[in-house]
């Protein structure tokens, strides 16, 4: 069993090296947008399914507590949370118009969509998209695979992607941006040297 465990840690390590250099541009990108939705007072909605719920859970907490300094609490809603909502417009609706109807609700023109999809065809994320689109909303899209449609969606401002087969890999993969993206945002809007990206 022990080479189960080696086999994930390395596949994990050479994602990493393989990454190395190749996201800095549209981290940079989608932290800026970010950073220019938050100092103009918008907020950062985020939306994914299973393990990217997850992981849009986990960046909002990030931003409205705090990451690796104590700072002012980030506008930021995590629209997987609400379960009287998400089942509400299921029920009356439909599950893929979950996304996009919080969007339309919680959005406004300058505020940031980020989708995660690990496939990048999740349907209720595409949704959002183009309702964020419709509002004047950025997009940031966070995706494995080949990015899939997210990926190849003309409404997306910023296209991270990880290609990679594993779900596991990906997700790894997507924490770490995330990550990064919050030591981006802390650092240009509170760091001890204030800067523009």
């Amino acid at each position: 069993m022990k080479d189960l465990i080696h086999e994930a840690l390395v596949a994990g390590v050479e994602l990493r090296k393989k990454y190395i250099g190749l996201l800095d541009d549209d981290l940079l990108k989608a932290a800026e947008i970010m950073v220019h939705c938050l100092r103009k007072g918008g907020k950062i909605l985020v939306c994914g399914n299973g393990g990217s719920a997850s992981d849009a859970q986990h960046f909002v907490a990030e931003l409205v507590n705090r990451f690796e300094m104590n700072r002012p609490a980030l506008a930021a809603i995590a629209m997987v949370n609400d379960a009287s909502v998400i089942t509400s417009i299921s029920n009356d609706f439909a599950f893929d118009a979950i996304y996009a109807r919080q969007t339309e609700a919680l959005g406004r023109e300058g505020d940031v969509l980020l989708g995660i999809s690990t496939s990048g065809d999740s349907t209720n994320v595409l949704n959002a998209v183009a309702q964020a689109n419709s509002m004047g909303m950025h997009v940031i899209a966070l995706t494995g695979r080949d990015g899939g449609k997210l990926g190849q969606h003309s409404g997306t401002t910023v296209h991270l992607n990880i290609n990679h087969p594993s779900t596991a890999r990906v997700q790894e993969m997507h924490i770490t941006c995330l990550h990064i993206l919050c030591t981006l945002i802390d650092e240009t809007m509170f760091g001890k040297n204030k800067r523009s990206l």
